[in-house]
């Protein structure tokens, strides 16, 4: 694997558009597209002033629905806009330096995509029959619908035949038709799901033309450097890493997070894992823990750990919202943003100046990127981590470090700190060697 340069340096702001606009639940007939995907043209320079580098977009193709049932993957969704909408948002965040990452779904398809439409109007002598897993009755009349395989159980989500060189073909086409639009790399939908192999031929076929396209695969259990190295990709999401988070600051368990740590490294290793503590599957970080407080030792976490950290529209406001398993389970968490960055509430104001401090800190430290943890407290309730460049940005004068300290606790606590300079971020007193944190503090240390 040799992801591209750039990649090293981006911290993302990843949007869901759908609902950040405001789009209609379901697509529509309205006879002219809505242009909302302009509506992101204001906040461009809310995310440069946020210090991130990317816009990680969620679906913005045509669909049925919610985006991740695709009709036409050459097409700009009407709830969104047009083709020449898009293009106007690529130079503008281009024009600023922000990258851009599509949200490809290649594993399944909308009801109503093309190839699919035309199995269920020619039936099993259709070209297109291959694309999909179908069975057909043994009698097969006109009008009849075969069974097919889907996704998770989902009907309306037909699940793409990947040994069908036909489906290489088209995926490699729509990757490279929207890196020459200007897009910069794919988050792949449901990676899980897909052989690896096809990743592979795909990502190689699409890099012989693009090399600089950057390729982060969802995967959400199992071994991700396999995945990612068979696959032929540059990342994967690190949901492992997300849950040990959320659930070792609500259990006051500091020992399931050191465990995760030492899984994290081994990922490191061979790649910079995509990490997150929200996206737009789960419930929000805000609502996640069950004290507020902690927040910022979440926001700490992910901004001092190696991976390529991406932040999820709303959580740098302190945005709260439940994910429901039940229809529409996803709405809270997909909100509508305001108009422009002034209309914002100022409640939110502190917590993004605690993202645009420790991203401002990441950026003076890039070999955060690749760089490794070493546990030097632990306690249920006290971790304190030395965060160390990996020997490709380690220096003549020796590797990079900061020391991390966290206190979920009730009390002031005082540890070992040897070494350690100055604060850099955080509320901490610091002599003789130790660094004392405040009930439920933090700290970051030279």
């Amino acid at each position: 694997m040799n992801p591209p340069d750039w990649s090293r340096h981006v911290i993302w702001w990843q949007v869901y558009p759908l609902g950040f606009v405001g789009a209609e639940q379901a697509a529509t007939d309205q006879p002219s597209a809505a242009h909302r995907l302009l509506d992101l043209v204001p906040w461009l320079d809310y995310v440069i002033g946020l210090g991130a580098s990317g816009l990680a977009l969620g679906p913005v193709f045509r669909s049925e629905t919610h985006g991740y049932d695709t009709a036409d993957y050459f097409g700009v969704d009407p709830r969104l806009g047009t083709l020449e909408d898009f293009d106007t948002l690529v130079a503008e965040a281009h024009r600023r330096g922000l990258r851009i990452l599509l949200d490809g779904v290649f594993n399944h398809v909308g009801r109503s995509f093309a190839p699919f439409q035309d199995v269920l109007r020619a039936g099993p002598a259709s070209v297109s029959a291959p694309w999909f897993d179908l069975e057909w009755p043994e009698d097969v009349l006109e009008g009849d619908e075969p069974t097919y395989r889907d996704f998770e159980g989902h009907h309306h989500l037909v699940a793409l035949n990947h040994g069908e060189p036909a489906v290489a073909d088209f995926v490699v086409e729509v990757m490279q038709y929207w890196l020459e639009r200007g897009a910069d790399g794919w988050r792949l939908d449901a990676a899980y799901a897909v052989p690896s192999a096809f990743w592979a031929d795909v990502t190689a076929r699409v890099r012989a033309s693009h090399p600089d396209a950057y390729f982060v695969g969802e995967y959400i259990h199992g071994d991700y450097a396999a995945e990612v190295g068979a696959g032929g990709l540059d990342s994967a999401t690190q949901y492992e890493l997300w849950k040990a988070v959320w659930s070792s600051l609500n259990d006051a368990n500091f020992f399931e997070l050191a465990a995760a740590l030492e899984r994290h490294n081994a990922l490191l290793a061979s790649f910079a894992p995509l990490t997150f503590v929200g996206n737009h599957d789960v419930t929000r970080i805000a609502s996640k823990l069950q004290d507020p407080a902690l927040v910022a030792h979440a926001v700490v976490l992910l901004l001092t750990l190696g991976g390529t950290p991406s932040i999820y529209y709303g959580d740098e406001q302190g945005y709260r919202g439940v994910k429901e398993d039940r229809v529409g389970g996803d709405d809270d968490v997909r909100p509508v943003f305001p108009a422009s960055p002034a209309d914002l509430s100022p409640v939110g104001a502190p917590l993004l100046a605690l993202h645009q401090d420790l991203i401002g800190l990441r950026r003076r430290h890039s070999w955060l990127h690749r760089a490794t943890t070493e546990v030097v407290h632990l306690t249920n309730e006290v971790l304190v981590y030395r965060v160390t460049a990996a020997p490709s940005d380690t220096t003549p004068e020796g590797p990079d470090h900061l020391l991390v300290a966290l206190n979920v606790s009730a009390q002031e606590q005082a540890v070992d700190a040897a070494g350690a300079g100055t604060i850099l971020a955080g509320q901490a007193g610091l002599g003789d060697g130790r660094v004392v944190l405040p009930q439920q503090g933090w700290a970051v240390l030279a």
